[in-house]
């Protein structure tokens, strides 16, 4: 034991041995051996403790200290003792301390930031409280049940779902539970009028799929937008003098009539105003009443207070308040050009920001120059891109069109027997196509491009580019090959791409954008947005609309169209500016001249009305086949 426990020399041990803390491995004779009395003072002795590596003082019950520090404190102890190194401050690596508890500051910068109230959490919470509350108080489940197995589905998709149940919730608590419970405290009631919603949005579900939505969105829609344009301007051109006066309202009421929208309201005739808002709150009832009769199962319809009530939150809440009401508004039609236009504008001009400031620099030398002239290397090398241009984009159309012949046709062989191809087609209201025949008809026919047509007065502007469009229609459709006929490689492309923006995984984030609009923070906020109080600030919203739909168009193209000058004049002192100013002012009046046919409310509303019952007639043929009586008798008897 001796031998094992003996003294042992510091040199031949390494650096880490003074790191070794107490180990239980070694000899029990060292464990419990005393550290030997030195006599040296204080000083002295503290000079001699042995340090490790490190500069870290052994303990005196260590092995270390023990063995090898005898023979340094008794030469230590000598008069000629040689300087020792001050000893070095311990590391922070070397033995962590205990960690100081974190400060007021510090636990509030780690709490965790504001939820987005359109987040899925967010969302998830709002529909647990409002429309499951009885499953809140169930404390005995370790994690919470899915939305999707406590409430029923309101489509095929859950993502859809979510959103939409938001909705619900949003007016459910704002417009039902906010007097409801005060009443009683009955919760089943919500659970029943989300049963009834319910069963209408699956079966809505279920006819949507079978409506041909490309063509309701590009062509019967378009065809009524253009219907209305037309109607507006014959009604506020008139062709009598004075001083013979015909109201633009009566004369436009005369062109397109609406039951529900008779009489024609007169400011100076109170009577009619209001027999014209009884007469529309007596249609939007009786069209939600046809709709339930349609949709709903017959143990719903019997119940009375129920159907009574989903019928006040469609037709007064969601076809009055929103479509009827709001979506009317001239101001509120420009705000949203506003808005639309500057979030196009963001998202075009994002990604141009970094070509944009590495091409500043030499657009800043050719203006100061003042151009360039004409040279032969600039006339090569534009010849140069030109072909390159030229030779893609004859690749690009070969390789478009060969794709095309890839793609699945538009009409299957079970839709061919109903369909009414364009060369068939006369009149969509001949006598043998009622409303529920399916009408097929090719992309570049919709009356989309009419109505474009008509809104920017191509007719009267430039009716050399109209006929030349036709001309090209024609060949498309009835040239060699039929490129654009209904199913050639020019339909099926254009239908592709028309289906790939119509997909459903594109309405869930739709949802949640409009939600986070119309119910900020989940509830009816205060609106940002309110109504021009003169007929000035109503004619400043639609100049402000115009200017952001020109900085949408190509600067030549709508100079060109609209009249203006293509090319700029040269620096010529202080009138160039005030010339240039002029210009842009004039090709703003016209632009904002066509915009007019949003500026007044009541014919708004016959095209607003007029698009709902188009899309009620498509999704449920039977409304124009039968009256709302007859539909509720078949189901109750």
């Amino acid at each position: 034991m001796q031998q094992v426990c003996g003294p042992i020399s510091t040199s031949t041990l390494p650096s880490s041995t003074f790191r070794t803390p107490y180990r239980d491995d070694l000899c029990d004779d060292t464990r419990h051996a005393k550290p030997p009395t030195i006599a040296a003072p204080a000083p002295a002795a503290a000079a001699a403790t042995p340090t490790s590596g490190h500069g870290l003082a052994a303990p005196f019950n260590s092995p270390v200290m023990t063995a090898t520090t005898a023979p340094a404190a008794a030469a230590a102890a000598a008069p000629a003792a040689a300087p020792t190194r001050a000893p070095v401050p311990r590391p922070k690596t070397a033995s962590p301390g205990p960690e100081a508890p974190p400060t007021a500051a510090a636990r509030r910068s780690n709490r965790p930031t504001t939820t987005d109230p359109l987040s899925d959490r967010a969302t998830s919470l709002l529909i647990r409280r409002t429309l499951c509350s009885q499953q809140l108080g169930d404390k005995g489940r370790d994690a919470p049940v899915p939305i999707d197995e406590l409430l029923p589905p309101l489509t095929s998709r859950n993502d859809v779902d979510l959103q939409l149940y938001a909705f619900l919730a949003i007016i459910l608590r704002e417009f039902v539970q906010s007097w409801y419970s005060k009443i009683t405290t009955d919760e089943n009631f919500v659970a029943e009028v989300i049963h009834i919603i319910a069963h209408c949005s699956r079966a809505l579900e279920q006819r949507f799929r079978k409506v041909d939505l490309e063509s309701l969105l590009l062509d019967e829609i378009p065809d009524l937008l253009d219907r209305h344009i037309t109607a507006y301007r014959t009604a506020h051109h008139a062709i009598s003098r004075p001083p013979i006066d015909a109201d633009p309202r009566e004369v436009y009421h005369a062109l397109c009539p609406l039951p529900q929208l008779a009489p024609v309201p007169r400011p100076d005739d109170p009577l009619t105003t209001s027999e014209q808002r009884e007469n529309e709150a007596l249609y939007r009832q009786l069209l939600v009443q046809g709709v339930l009769a349609i949709l709903l199962p017959t143990e719903d319809l019997e119940n009375p207070c129920l159907t009574a009530l989903v019928e006040q939150i469609f037709s007064e809440l969601i076809i009055g308040n929103v479509i009827a009401n709001k979506a009317s508004q001239p101001w509120l039609l420009y705000e949203g050009i506003c808005i639309t236009a500057r979030v196009l504008q963001e998202r075009w001009t994002k990604p141009e920001s970094t070509t944009a400031t590495s091409t500043q620099p030499s657009d800043s030398k050719l203006e100061a120059k003042g151009g360039r002239g004409w040279s032969m290397r600039g006339v090569f090398l534009g010849l140069i891109q030109l072909g390159m241009l030229l030779v893609g984009s004859i690749r690009f159309i070969t390789m478009t069109l060969a794709m095309a012949s890839s793609l699945p046709p538009r009409t299957t062989p079970l839709e061919e027997k109903g369909v009414v191809t364009d060369d068939d087609k006369v009149d969509k209201r001949a006598p043998g196509h009622g409303p529920s025949t399916f009408v097929k008809a090719p992309v570049v026919t919709f009356q989309i491009w009419t109505c474009l047509g008509n809104l920017i007065e191509m007719s009267s502007r430039m009716p050399w580019l109209g006929g030349f469009l036709s001309l090209l229609q024609l060949g498309a459709l009835k040239g060699p090959g039929r490129m654009a006929g209904l199913d050639g490689p020019v339909d099926r492309l254009l239908s592709h791409h028309i289906r790939s923006l119509l997909a459903p995984v594109h309405l869930a984030p739709l949802l949640r954008t409009l939600r986070g609009v119309l119910f900020p923070n989940n509830a009816p906020g205060t609106s940002t947005l309110f109504p021009p109080s003169s007929d000035a600030e109503l004619q400043a919203l639609r100049r402000r609309a115009a200017n952001s739909l020109w900085g949408l168009l190509p600067s030549g193209v709508a100079r060109l169209y609209f009249g203006g000058r293509l090319w700029r004049r040269p620096l010529a002192g202080h009138g160039h500016g005030d010339a240039e100013r002029r210009d842009h002012e004039a090709l703003v009046d016209e632009l904002e001249h066509l915009l007019l046919v949003l500026d007044d409310e009541y014919c708004n509303k016959h095209l607003m009305y007029s698009v709902l019952e188009l899309v009620l007639v498509r999704l449920m043929p039977e409304l124009s086949e039968k009256g709302v009586v007859e539909l509720q008798d078949e189901r109750l008897g």
